[in-house]
Parts: structure tokens; C-alpha cells; sequence
């Protein structure tokens, strides 16, 4: 797992902003128009998994490796895309608390 590369010496306290972006692979039935549509970003994948299902493996595969416990999850933002580079993009931000 490419989150083990990426562990901190001691695990992440306190709260955390998560964005998580999901490429997925650009059918190859798409027409021309369709293409193009992707590649301007306005074309985006509905279809399954839901972005709520993605996450939840996200954050449960990060914890006791980047931190504690998902619950230190305050914010999410996720986004599903089209891309001939098929992964998943997951960026931590930690948050002060007031």
C-alpha cells in the first residue's frame, strides 16, 4: 500500500481536512465528442462505486498507519473524474484547532 511509504514516525493528532480524487479509466466506447467533454473535465463518472464507498476504504485503510482514528476527519471533499491514468489521489491536510 502506497499509504505505508508515506507513514509519519508517530501517527497524525488532531483534526484533518481529507480530499480524495478518484480517476477512473475513460471507457473505450466514448465517442469523439465524449472525449473531448473529459478531457474539459465536463464529463464526469456517475456510476458505481459511490464516492461514499470509496472513502470509507480510504480512511480505513489509513488508520493506525497516518493517524489515530478516521474520526479525525472534520472535513471531505471528494471527486470522481475520467483519466487515462486510472488511480486514486488522497491529500491530507492538517487542521489548527481553535
Amino acid at each position: 500500500m502506497a499509504a505505508a511509504q508515506h507513514r509519519p514516525e508517530k501517527l497524525l493528532e488532531g483534526p484533518f481536512q481529507v480530499t480524495v480524487i478518484v480517476y477512473k479509466p475513460i471507457l473505450k466506447r466514448f465517442s469523439k465528442k465524449k472525449l473531448a467533454e473529459v478531457e474539459a473535465g465536463t464529463l464526469r463518472p456517475v456510476t458505481k462505486p459511490d464516492v461514499d464507498n470509496y472513502v470509507k476504504g480510504i480512511k480505513d485503510a489509513l488508520n493506525k498507519v497516518i493517524w489515530k482514528d478516521d474520526s479525525q476527519v472534520v472535513d471531505l471533499n471528494v471527486s470522481k473524474f475520467y483519466s487515462e491514468s486510472p488511480r486514486v489521489e488522497v491529500v491530507i491536510e492538517e487542521l489548527e484547532q481553535w
